[in-house]
């Protein structure tokens, strides 16, 4: 491992291409696939390029492998899970161990795998694509998270919401909207 990642702390703001280079190569051990699947960032173009990269239309996409998901009151498009009776199922696109679209996958994907940083990046993940600073329920929900999990710097509540005042109101339920 490069020298300078090994003291690397991961903030809100670190880039994204940092990001990408601390999350290792996916050594496509399928672990993560079995359990669930990553959510697709549209601004960033990921609908578009799975779709492209299957060669099919961005409409069939969504249609046959792709289901709504929320995560801190942000919905969000990802992969659908194979069907099981536990509350978890197998990403759509595991087939034999291997993902169908590791070449295109969405950056949750890419960077959430088994290496030394990964609970900071989903948390990195979570703050910069689903909690929302305008939205008093995702801050709920969000500090709610943190009471049972850590984040990184600069993704604390006080942070997201810097009017001590308003998230006080936030999190007394005084503000809805």
């Amino acid at each position: 491992m490069p020298k300078e990642f090994a003291t690397m702390h991961i903030s809100r703001k670190t880039p994204k291409q940092t990001i990408l280079k601390l999350a290792k190569d996916c050594e496509q051990c399928g672990h993560c696939c079995k359990f669930n699947s990553g959510f697709l960032i549209e601004e960033d173009g990921e609908l578009k390029e799975i779709a492209k990269f299957l060669k099919i239309s961005e409409d069939e996409l969504k249609k046959h492998y792709l289901e709504e998901g929320e995560h801190f009151h942000t919905k969000r498009l990802r992969p659908k899970t194979k069907k099981t009776d536990k509350p978890y199922g197998e990403c759509v696109f595991l087939k034999e161990n291997n993902c169908m679209i590791h070449n295109a996958k969405p950056l949750q994907c890419r960077i959430g795998n088994c290496n030394e940083h990964g609970e900071q990046l989903l948390s990195w993940f979570w703050v910069n694509y689903f909690v929302n600073p305008d939205d008093p329920q995702s801050i709920r929900e969000y500090a709610s998270y943190l009471e049972a999990n850590p984040t990184i710097p600069g993704a604390e509540l006080e942070n997201i919401v810097q009017d001590k005042e308003q998230l006080k109101k936030i999190l007394k339920f005084d503000i809805f909207k």
